[in-house]
């Protein structure tokens, strides 16, 4: 009798596989919401509309992008840890949100690192320090200078505390020994639009929001935080050969779901993501933004969860004493 018990139980376990497989293989049987938490027009959100067109296409299923801002991010990507762990919504994080964010609200409702099931990197983006076009300097030296001797009349313009754009113009002016008036505004799209008009005086920005803005002469660089020039703003400057090497900083951009999303969920993601950023089209105009793509080693699940924990315990000690 127990052989006879044990053999059912096995064609018991071998029938449910033949239905449980053909329902992981079915994912995605409907759209799926990928929550920006920030407003349109930002950075993110210009990538993840590039590359998530392509996720679409191969897996199928639409991707419908949410824009949805305040807070600087951390109010929409605690609203998407909290959904359903089934695949049918994801998040873009970035180094604000899930690297700044921790030190920056005390009160933070998620832990990027305990709360998320990474899918995948998606971009890095180096970061240019740019001000109004008729800002009264000429390079990044005179700039320094400027806002030194007038830090009580100059505004700094970001995208909401704990944003990308607020913490690595908080490091900056930390560098620089400064403390001028910050305005925060509901997402990057809205603040640049305020630099560009002249209401504001200075930003710290990644390269795919304001590269066209400078090749267009609407919007004043004064130097790229990374050891290389970009190809898209050539005439810009290193921040290294400007004087000012200590401030040297790249950005990121990634996708999440929420935790205890099924692997095999997380996996076709991932392939998704994978096979857009191979793309040989995507990755022109990815990097026609001024975008650096990240290699295959870097894309995969692991690897964002490494990243995570490494920007929590990078940025953390910087704004807490930032904020002193």
């Amino acid at each position: 009798m127990m052989a006879i018990s044990i053999a059912r139980s096995g064609i018991a376990a071998l029938a449910f596989a033949a239905i449980a497989l053909p329902a992981a293989a079915a994912f995605p049987e409907r759209p799926i919401t990928l929550i920006v938490p920030f407003a349109a027009g930002g950075p993110g959100d210009t990538v993840v509309r590039l590359v998530g067109g392509h996720m679409a296409r191969t897996l199928g299923q639409p991707i419908v992008v949410e824009n949805a801002a305040g807070a600087g991010g951390t109010s929409a990507i605690n609203r998407a840890a909290q959904a359903s762990a089934d695949g049918y919504t994801i998040v873009l994080g970035n180094m604000g949100t899930h690297g700044a964010a921790p030190a920056q609200y005390p009160d933070l409702q998620y832990d990027p690192a305990k709360d998320f099931a990474p899918i995948g990197l998606m971009v890095n983006t180096p970061i240019v320090i740019v001000a109004r076009a008729n800002f009264p300097a000429n390079n990044l030296r005179e700039f320094v200078d400027h806002v030194r001797k007038n830090q009580d009349k100059i505004v700094e313009a970001h995208a909401g505390v704990g944003s990308v754009s607020h913490t690595t113009c908080t490091l900056l002016q930390s560098i620089i020994g400064t403390k001028t008036a910050r305005v925060a505004y509901r997402g990057t799209g809205p603040s640049m639009n305020d630099l560009i008009a002249g209401h504001v005086d200075f930003g710290c920005d990644q390269i795919v929001n304001v590269a066209p803005h400078i090749q267009a002469g609407t919007l004043k660089a004064f130097g790229v935080a990374t050891a290389e020039r970009s190809a898209v703003i050539k005439d810009v400057p290193t921040t290294s050969e400007s004087g000012l090497p200590e401030f040297e900083v790249s950005a990121w951009i990634a996708l999440f779901a929420p935790k205890s999303t099924p692997k095999h969920v997380v996996g076709k993601l991932n392939d998704a993501l994978v096979k857009a950023l191979d793309d040989e089209g995507i990755r022109a105009r990815l990097l026609n933004l001024g975008s650096e793509i990240p290699d295959r080693a870097a894309r995969t699940p692991d690897a964002l969860q490494a990243l995570v924990v490494r920007e929590v315990a990078r940025w953390t000690p910087v704004l807490k004493s930032a904020a002193q």
